[in-house]
């Protein structure tokens, strides 16, 4: 993808999680985008603390689509995936990877909160652990601002 799909898909994302957070959940995102880095091929905001927006999406994306389809794709999502969604990604076949803001940055705004008890581990970590190269890029500073925005008002409400 160029620099500019890539910002475009981060935004397209975080327009799911404010739907995400109007529907009084999480304010998560993601998307997935076929090979020629234009297509979005399915959207998903967070449904719970449990299935959220990368997961939901990768599983959907795995029943839908071919493995060697899906490697071809990239999941877009605002927040870097933790390791229950970096390890579903992996399952799925998605074989690319980009996001807005690292899980690190989101556990510096959400603290202790009880509802996002977030993992400071990378998900280039998870994917390391695998036997097959997911290709990652993220953060993305132009768009880490409008990311973490969302965030800074639902976590400290």
């Amino acid at each position: 993808m160029t620099p500019e799909q890539v910002s475009c898909h981060l935004r397209r994302a975080n327009e799911v999680a404010r739907r995400a957070l109007a529907q009084g959940h999480h304010p998560f995102g993601a998307i997935l985008v076929a090979p020629d880095g234009e297509t979005v091929l399915a959207e998903q905001g967070n449904v719970d603390a449990i299935n959220h927006a990368e997961a939901v999406l990768a599983r959907m994306a795995a029943q839908k689509y071919a493995p060697e389809f899906l490697w071809q794709c990239t999941l877009v999502t605002t927040v870097e995936p933790c390791a229950m969604c970096a390890g579903t990604q992996y399952w799925a076949h998605i074989g690319n990877l980009v996001f807005g803001m690292t899980e690190r940055h989101l556990l510096e705004l959400t603290g202790n909160h009880a509802e996002n008890p977030t993992l400071d581990l990378p998900c280039s970590s998870v994917f390391a652990a695998g036997q097959k190269a997911i290709q990652v890029l993220g953060p993305v500073a132009e768009v880490e601002a409008e990311i973490a925005a969302l965030h800074i008002s639902f976590w400290t409400t």
